[in-house]
């Protein structure tokens, strides 16, 4: 799973010309549902989102010092598919991305441990599926990008060989992303792994 996170003063989703949610201070969060997302990836997420600490300490001044719980805010959330577009081709691809189906309901299981992690009274909901229109005043900016897994998603190459056993693929380990492979002038040089998010 998949979070854009955004520090908000105001945020609102607006249906068929109906305000239908809205929320004061807190976060503005579009959650993208992956393929093969499980009920792991629900609760590495949902507590991402609770703890991440985007605000300022009123007293003190200091920043990122206090998560959403923390200052009381409240969390509008909208199911966001599009996030697990590839645009390689220029046009959107949307083949990582689970079905309409069990996302929807994975996504309803995400906001009810939202619910149960914080207060079912501070998050509010889009409308799953609908064409909604989206307002917010972000504060700062803020923006987060925030991953249920250490590890980006990644189609396998085509034409990969399936791994040797023994090796961290085939024992179920995922390796961590590197930068692109060296030229073969700087072979004595090892790639640089790309910091964990």
């Amino acid at each position: 799973m998949r979070a854009i996170v955004q520090r908000v003063s105001s945020a609102s989703v607006t249906v068929d010309n109906e305000v239908i949610s809205s929320i004061g201070r807190g976060l503005m969060v579009l959650v993208g549902i992956g393929r093969d997302d499980t009920a792991t990836d629900l609760e590495n997420l949902t507590k991402q989102i609770l703890t991440l600490k985007v605000f300022s300490d009123d007293a003190s001044g200091a920043m990122w010092k206090k998560n959403v719980k923390d200052i009381e805010g409240e969390v509008l959330c909208v199911s966001q598919f599009t996030l697990f577009a590839s645009t390689s081709k220029g046009k959107p691809d949307f083949h990582r991305a689970m079905a309409s189906g069990p996302s929807r309901d994975l996504y309803g299981s995400f906001l009810k441990r939202m619910g149960e992690l914080y207060s079912p009274a501070k998050i509010q909901d889009g409308r799953f599926g609908a064409m909604m229109d989206v307002r917010l005043t972000n504060e700062g900016p803020v923006t987060f990008t925030l991953d249920s897994r250490k590890f980006e998603y990644l189609d396998p190459p085509s034409g990969t060989a399936t791994p040797k056993k023994g090796t961290p693929a085939a024992s179920g380990k995922q390796t961590p992303r590197t930068q692109e492979p060296l030229s073969s002038t700087d072979a004595s040089q090892p790639a640089a792994q790309a910091p964990e998010t």
